[in-house]
């Protein structure tokens, strides 16, 4: 699977949020998109999965626009976890999740389709939840559901948008070394939001540095991007940059 950007551009009204974003995706494993807020990193992520039409460019999924896929068919191997969700109406954790398995079900639930969503509920540690409403449910609780909907729905490619948001450090560190063994285990391309620099650096493959206004300012691994310069340069912090085993770690100085 591969996703490829070229000259996109998108906005709101007369608020152009992505100018002429050209990028090429390609690989299995961890992607990070960081970048301060407004930048336009979830507008990148939605017109990769065509919940959002660019207003010119392409965005093409193994050489077709993303424009000629049917949306069920795209969901076949492209899932997508949002920032937040709501439930119009309470459902169980077991709906909610199963809500996932929409685009491979036929005419009734199969035994793989629960057996897919209680595997995720186990894995995320939430199996005890499985008959609460998701009303019931704290922040961090419902974005764990929303994340085994994203993990059962057995994507090529999975997009994440801020998955580890509502969570607390223990369970952001579990919740992405998950989605580094994930697409390292089945070779998916996993891409995510992130605000952490550290945690990008840490578990990445790879990270799209992005910078006023809606442009990409750097694309590699995170030797090669998580820099002092660069975090100069699109932050605004002064930080040093270390070594943590054979990753870069930030730390932190001042805002310049």
């Amino acid at each position: 699977m591969d996703i490829v950007l070229e000259d996109v551009t998108f906005g709101y009204d007369d608020t152009i949020v992505l100018h002429g974003i050209d990028l090429k995706l390609s690989n299995s494993g961890l992607i990070c998109i960081v970048g301060p807020n407004g930048v336009g990193k979830s507008t990148l992520v939605k017109c990769m999965n065509g919940l959002l039409k660019p207003r010119s460019g392409t965005v093409s999924i193994n050489g077709r626009n993303i424009q000629g896929y049917e949306l069920k068919d795209l969901a076949k191997f492209m899932g997508f976890v949002p920032a937040s969700s709501s439930d119009a109406f309470p459902m169980s954790v077991i709906e909610s999740v199963m809500i996932g398995r929409h685009a491979h079900q036929k005419w009734r639930t199969s035994n793989h389709d629960m057996e897919m969503v209680f595997k995720s509920l186990r894995v995320m540690g939430i199996e005890g939840l499985s008959e609460r409403y998701t009303t019931e449910l704290s922040a961090g609780q419902h974005q764990k559901v929303n994340l085994c909907r994203g993990l059962v729905q057995e994507s090529s490619i999975l997009i994440l948008d801020e998955p580890t948001s509502n969570l607390d450090v223990r369970h952001q560190l579990f919740v992405t070394e998950l989605l580094q063994a994930i697409s390292m285990e089945t070779g998916i391309m996993t891409i995510m939001i992130s605000h952490d620099l550290n945690i990008a650096a840490k578990y990445a493959d790879m990270v799209i540095v992005m910078n006023e206004p809606g442009r990409i300012c750097c694309v590699g691994t995170p030797d090669e991007v998580i820099t002092k310069e660069v975090i100069k340069r699109v932050y605004g912090v002064d930080c040093e940059v270390i070594r943590n085993g054979s990753r870069p770690h930030i730390m932190l100085k001042s805002v310049i």
